[in-house]
């Protein structure tokens, strides 16, 4: 490595030379067009050709008629996850119905990918997603949003017997998955693809994204389970107020600590951070009190309460890994700062 000094020329322009020996190795004379490009460390790239387009990846799956549905779905969202852009099924004429029929459901699982080519053996399926359209960044704030909003409306659902609501609640479930596995692709197309990384992100921050958002999706995941258990509770005896009112504590004080947790990531405050993994003390004795409380139940109502208990148990510790990752950003952002 060498040293070169930065000159103004003609009062707004900034120049700096080049090796000499490179740019004889490349061929190149006065004139010549050279192509740079930012890096997301900072750095920028000198070529003396521009890069060529990546050739967009196909992956091919062969049907043999004899798996169920959800092998070949989670073959399909394993191949979007991998990054590639093509994924062709093919499959015999009699399995035609039930490929056509998962790969709909595949389509709708995930952000991007549409079918765009049938026959009566092929069914290929393009992904169409632009990552620097939705930013890592973006994805988590939706997800933060939504999982926090999920479990407000699992508890209220609860407290009215609410079944329509329960089940609205199951259903944004999946709308929480899509971004779990766009954050996934994009950090996968950060180790395998021709690019550092898409939007500029390096392959660190995407690793550390990676894990929030599956934090996130597993929140989301306790959310429906705490819905699921509404009908179930429904078709009994009323809960009583006071149980109503304490899970509801237990809740707004999960939801506390995400928010709180959430907030420090983003700013990288590692003060703010400790201070919500401090908090966890707090919220676990709420929830040892409610375990004795619904310990007296039996039976649907015994195993559906300790069910929500243990979920708004887990969403909290969820919550606070997700401050120990705010740490790590934090203490990271220190050591950069001059």
């Amino acid at each position: 490595m060498e040293g070169r000094k930065l000159q103004l020329a003609g009062g707004s322009t900034y120049v700096v030379s080049l090796p000499k020996r490179w740019v004889q190795a490349a061929g190149l004379k006065a004139g010549d067009t050279l192509f740079l490009e930012t890096e997301s460390d900072g750095s920028v790239s000198v070529r003396h050709r521009a890069v060529e387009k990546p050739t967009v990846r196909r992956k091919i799956f062969q049907e043999k008629g004899e798996e169920a549905r959800e092998h070949l779905l989670r073959k399909l969202i394993g191949a979007y996850i991998s990054g590639f852009g093509l994924i062709e099924v093919r499959f015999a004429p009699d399995q035609g119905p039930f490929v056509r029929r998962v790969a709909r459901e595949f389509c709708r699982l995930v952000i991007g990918p549409e079918v765009i080519e049938e026959t009566r053996n092929v069914l290929v399926i393009q992904d169409l997603s632009d990552a620097s359209e939705l930013s890592p960044e973006k994805s988590l704030r939706r997800m933060h949003l939504m999982v926090r909003a999920m479990l407000e409306d699992a508890i209220l659902s609860l407290k009215n017997s609410d079944a329509s609501l329960a089940h609205d609640v199951s259903q944004r479930d999946q709308d929480v998955d899509r971004l779990y596995w766009m954050i996934t692709k994009q950090y996968f197309s950060a180790h395998t693809g021709p690019t550092i990384s898409p939007n500029g992100h390096s392959a660190v921050s995407l690793y550390g994204q990676r894990i929030v958002a599956k934090l996130l999706e597993r929140i989301g995941d306790h959310a429906e389970r705490i819905a699921i258990t509404v009908p179930v509770l429904s078709g009994g005896k009323a809960l009583d107020g006071k149980l109503i009112k304490d899970l509801e504590e237990a809740t707004n004080s999960a939801i506390g600590i995400l928010d709180k947790a959430f907030s420090a990531l983003m700013t990288g405050d590692v003060d703010n951070a400790n201070h919500t993994i401090d908090s966890g003390a707090h919220h676990q004795k709420l929830i040892d009190a409610l375990s004795h409380r619904v310990a007296t139940r039996k039976g649907e109502e015994l195993l559906a309460l300790g069910a929500i208990v243990n979920s708004l148990g887990r969403v909290a510790s969820y919550a606070t890994d997700i401050a120990e990752q705010a740490i790590n950003v934090g203490v990271l952002v220190e050591t950069k700062a001059p």
